[in-house]
């Protein structure tokens, strides 16, 4: 016995006539009178009687109909018991400055309209600081750019970055065309973070395997800054796509060449630690990247997921 035929049923008592229920319900009428005889021959009962001007319940049918009015009641009530139940609790988000800036406000306004009642905490640190934070069980989840093998992560690939040489295209030695290798990069003048970046390590290496040294001017650790020295126009820097949400105005140029890439991976506690609104928090976390990537709003960002 569905709860389908229960509706139908009650449905069918209350206005009289097989036909009218039909329309209601959204069937033919034919499809509607198989579902009460369906239902009569599981009862081993005759529910309906059919009388010239429509139908009427039996003795047996009037029984039927105040059970299954008030299991109709109760499924509903459950229904509304289990979508008025809202998920709660805290759930701490780690992102690297970069990621952050493309990632968390829509993020956070994804989770304000799915679950209002979780309460976000959002940190913006370096890589490794997260990584380290969610050994100490400081962090929820996070997305990070590499994984230690040994951890008890759960650890989904997001997505691939390139990186782009951004600044403006007026300053000096700025390459033309829309891509360049980073032998062509080397003299422009840079500003990039410092070797406690594992993004700073990328290019260190890339650099050295090529046997050429960058135009280095300034060392910044904080995003904001780096940014804004690179708008008054004098330097430029080396940064995942992500960089550019906040400045699509400032000229960029995709880099080409081997490992010239950065990977996004988004790492959380192991299932049995992590809670319902961490779990919750996981899944938006992902559908949320992979919305701004199939919506253009990443630039540079291929996923992996």
């Amino acid at each position: 016995m569905e709860l389908r035929q229960l509706r139908s049923f009650a449905r069918v008592v209350e206005l009289g006539s097989m036909g009218r229920a039909a329309a209601e319900l959204g069937v033919v009428t034919s499809a509607l009178s198989q579902q009460i005889s369906r239902l009569e021959s599981e009862l081993a009962t005759r529910l309906l009687q059919r009388t010239s001007t429509g139908v009427v319940p039996t003795d047996a049918g009037r029984a039927f109909l105040r059970q299954a009015q008030l299991a109709i009641r109760h499924a509903d009530a459950a229904a509304m018991a289990a979508r008025e139940a809202r998920l709660t609790g805290q759930v701490s988000v780690g992102l690297a400055s970069t990621t952050a800036t493309v990632l968390a406000p829509r993020f956070i306004l994804a989770m304000q309209q799915r679950y209002p009642d979780v309460r976000l905490r959002m940190t913006e640190s370096l890589s490794g600081h997260l990584a380290a934070m969610l050994n100490a069980r400081q962090l929820d989840l996070a997305i990070v750019f590499h994984t230690d093998a040994a951890q008890r992560w759960t650890v989904l690939p997001l997505l691939d970055e390139e990186l782009v040489l951004i600044g403006q295209p007026s300053m000096p030695r700025w390459p033309a065309g829309e891509t360049a290798n980073l032998a062509e990069v080397a003299p422009v003048p840079l500003v990039l973070p410092s070797a406690a970046h594992g993004l700073r390590n990328l290019l260190d290496g890339a650099f050295a395997r090529l046997g050429v040294e960058p135009n280095i001017v300034a060392e910044v650790d904080g995003l904001a800054t780096l940014m804004a020295m690179v708008r008054v126009g004098h330097v430029a820097t080396i940064q995942p796509g992500a960089a550019l949400a906040a400045d699509p105005a400032l000229g960029r140029i995709w880099l080409t060449g081997a490992g010239l890439h950065r990977k996004n991976l988004l790492v959380s506690l192991p299932e049995d630690e992590l809670s319902p609104a961490g779990l919750a928090a996981r899944v938006v976390l992902g559908d949320v990247v992979r919305e701004l990537v199939r919506e253009g709003h990443w630039p540079g960002a291929a996923l992996q997921c």
